[in-house]
């Protein structure tokens, strides 16, 4: 299983220098896990730069995986995750689901760098 954070998402939308890594994993979206909090994130940044359709069109590409709200449940794991690990609320919140169903934790954000799960790719 696999879970990218926003900034992947984003690179691979916008087409960065970053945006082959994440592709392979993307497009592998039987193994894919999205966070309606990434859905949220990619929403916001996007929709500041692109057309409304172009949005729509990528966050139904986000769909395509398997979409995970954040319970109460969750919500009470990812504060544990922000505490341990010094995270702010949806960081932990991806983070922790990662955890949850032991996927592999896509990401460019150095918050992330060095901890159990997670493929750091530095941002170019």
């Amino acid at each position: 299983m696999n879970l990218v954070d926003s900034s992947g998402w984003i690179e691979f939308f916008k087409a960065g220098a970053n945006g082959p890594v994440f592709k392979p994993v993307i497009e592998d979206r039987h193994a894919l896990l999205v966070p309606t909090i990434a859905l949220f994130e990619v929403h916001k940044v996007l929709s500041r730069s692109l057309p409304a359709d172009l949005v729509k069109r990528c966050l139904d590409v986000m769909r395509l995986g398997r979409v995970l709200d954040l319970t109460d449940a969750r919500a009470v794991a990812a504060s544990t995750v922000a505490s341990k690990h010094k995270l702010a609320m949806a960081d932990a919140a991806m983070y922790s689901m990662a955890q949850e169903f032991g996927a592999t934790f896509w990401t460019q954000d150095a918050d992330y760098r060095g901890l159990d799960g997670v493929q750091y790719c530095a941002k170019a």
